[in-house]
């Protein structure tokens, strides 16, 4: 009997039923596909050893004058830059006192209450104190004079930190690293205020790590005011934490969605926090309070969108775009000498986010999607709707590729080619059924341009935290899934790899060998992939299946005997349970030879018996990379029942 050649249809299908799919695949996990044909992802490797505070939302790299390469991280607790593997920390002040703060302990306990009228703190803010005196005892000036997160706020005028050993970065007694801090206890001797000249530095407040939608009782996080304080009525869904940011030259602004806007000064050096914008020397005008900060590659102009407008400070419009002078960080207020300005959408509610291509910005809303290009003075800008009736899952689920826009909606993916299209999804209903919209704001879109990929990851509906991952190949067309938790992604270009943010705090280098480099040491990455059912005509006569050849290919594997596993299922009938012979292993052993991988096969001899089959291929052996070719098999008719 002729061997039978299995080609399957490149792509994830599970539109349909695995039965009537026959000829393509239909589940897989950590499998991409090349050339038509599926192959494991790459691994990924950790960029630095220390860990991060809080959810990464966002990342951005860029280039110095002096080719440093930069990159930015905003999370829900800090902001900072990544240069090499340091971290620093960025996160704006947004106020400092002198002579205000005061200090009390209690004899055997590390917990230091801190008085300070008027404070703003909220729990787990962070807060810097200089300039302080020995509380006496144990309480050093040393101890005292350090950075500290806030761990209670009982009223309006006073907190508590826990006083540790001098010198402990707050960087590792807050993450996940598993280091203690040694917490230092008041004694009977601790007393007194800790100085007079005591300056307290507060970071900006903390924002949300899990969107807590509504308003008004049981809104927002519990305990987050302070008792018999007014209600927090403002607190929704828009309040989790996401910042946008872009390079001025080789400075940084910074914005937290519907909150101020920031900026860094590389010169400066790392030492230096950013500032806000409004507060720089000669700002005019400047917006106080915006969703989202761009600037335009092609003329240079530093946006502002969902602002308050120049004549009603602090009032947000979130249909308002707002646009400095060319080359200007400071100007904003528009005279008839310069291009500053402001446009207004009329289309929808509020501005979700804005995503720039090589021609011009595409402005998304709840409701439509506009096109900002630059026509030069006197408009400076004009702005045209694209579409209405569309929808976007979130302000990170949007990606650009040169002229053409990919995003994922409300139950849909669309895409812009200079027209707006819905676009065919063969994993629609297995996305969308299974996504927690509570937290869809945290999806998250990314290109990785080495594979024409983009990728989307997205809260299960039973997480609170991106876990799951959908990816659209728009060379080949073709959809396909898996899990993986990731918060933030960037592409490879200006640094190797491509680059993304972990729900454990790490940052990674992406399609790095191809192992897991979360654990200590590297473990392997789990990856399969199984095809939809076969059968002989219609499913009336039963196959027996006695043979198979595979064809596998395990180049760029380092592991000395790379190997992967070959499973045939059979089954009686559509709904019927799977009959699965062992797995076979099918292993190639690299030897020091001049034949290819390519040239390997072997012979495995089977026997089942159904009236369909399907094809798992699985590996989780550690330095193992494979790609699939057309396997063979021996299939002949074995009668009607």
């Amino acid at each position: 009997m002729p061997l039978t050649k299995l080609t399957f249809r490149p792509g994830i299908n599970k539109e349909t039923t695995s039965y009537s799919n026959e000829g393509g695949w239909f589940d897989a996990d950590k499998v991409r596909f090349r050339a038509g044909y599926p192959e494991k992802i790459g691994g990924w490797l950790k960029r630095t050893t220390e860990a991060f505070l809080g959810s990464g939302r966002a990342l951005h790299n860029w280039v110095a004058l002096d080719n440093t390469r930069l990159i930015g991280l905003g999370t829900h607790l800090k902001y900072y830059v990544l240069i090499g593997g340091t971290f620093f920390d960025l996160t704006p002040v947004r106020s400092s006192v002198t002579g205000e703060a005061t200090f009390a302990a209690t004899n055997g306990s590390s917990t230091i209450t801190v008085t300070d009228s008027g404070h703003g703190a909220v729990l787990n803010d962070f807060v810097s104190f200089t300039g302080s005196a020995s509380l006496g005892g144990n309480i050093t000036a040393a101890v005292l004079n350090q950075e500290y997160q806030i761990t209670s706020v009982p009223s309006a005028s006073t907190y508590t930190i826990q006083a540790r050993t001098a010198g402990t970065s707050i960087q590792s007694i807050t993450t996940t690293s598993g280091l203690n801090p040694t917490l230092v206890a008041a004694n009977a001797s601790d007393s007194g205020n800790g100085g007079g000249s005591i300056v307290a530095k507060y970071q900006l407040n903390v924002g949300l790590d899990v969107a807590v939608p509504g308003t008004g009782w049981n809104a927002g996080v519990y305990g987050r005011g302070t008792w018999d304080s007014d209600a927090d009525t403002a607190v929704s869904i828009n309040n989790l934490r996401i910042w946008t940011h872009d390079n001025f030259g080789e400075d940084l602004l910074i914005n937290i969605r519907d909150g101020q806007i920031s900026y860094w000064d590389r010169s400066g050096g790392t030492s230096n926090r950013a500032v806000l914008l409004n507060s720089l020397s000669g700002s005019t005008s400047a917006p106080t309070i915006a969703k989202q900060v761009l600037v335009s590659d092609i003329d240079r102009h530093v946006i502002a969108f969902g602002c308050d407008p120049a004549n009603d400070v602090g009032i947000q419009d979130p249909l308002l775009i707002r646009f400095a002078d060319q080359g200007s960080l400071t100007e904003w207020n528009a005279t008839a000498t310069n291009t500053a300005g402001d446009l207004k959408l009329g289309v929808g509610s509020e501005i979700v986010t804005a995503v720039e291509t090589r021609q011009q910005i595409l402005v998304f809303t709840d409701t439509s999607l506009h096109a900002m290009q630059f026509i030069g003075p006197p408009f400076t800008f004009g702005l045209s709707t694209v579409a209405d009736n569309t929808t976007i899952a979130g302000p990170l689920a949007v990606t650009s590729v040169q002229d053409t826009v990919y995003w994922m909606g409300k139950n849909e993916f669309y895409m812009y080619t200079g027209q707006v299209q819905r676009m065919p999804c063969s994993v629609r209903d297995h996305v969308f059924a299974d996504l927690n919209w509570d937290q869809g704001r945290k999806i998250t879109s990314g290109l990785n341009s080495s594979f024409a990929e983009i990728w989307w990851f997205y809260p299960s509906e039973a997480s609170t935290e991106n876990d799951k991952y959908v990816v659209y190949n728009y060379e080949q067309q073709v959809w396909y899934v898996g899990s993986l938790a990731r918060t933030a992604w960037i592409d490879r270009g200006i640094e190797q790899y491509p680059v993304s943010v972990g729900t454990d705090h790490y940052v990674y280098d992406h399609e790095n060998g191809f192992d897991d480099g979360s654990t200590v040491p590297v473990s392997a990455i789990p990856a399969h992939i199984e095809s939809s059912q076969f059968d002989i005509g219609d499913g009336d006569q039963f196959t027996f299946i006695q043979r198979l050849i595979p064809d596998i290919t395990f180049r760029d594997s380092t592991n000395t005997s790379p190997s992967a596993s070959f499973t045939l299922q059979t089954r009686d009938g559509p709904g019927s349970p799977y009959t699965q012979n062992n797995p076979r292993t099918i292993t190639q052993t690299q030897a020091e030879t001049t034949t290819t991988v390519e040239q390997f096969t072997d012979l495995v001899h089977v026997r089942l018996r159904g009236r369909s089959f399907a094809l798992k291929v699985s590996s989780s052996d550690e330095a193992t990379g494979w790609r699939l070719g057309s396997p063979r098999v021996d299939v002949r008719p074995d009668g009607r029942r």
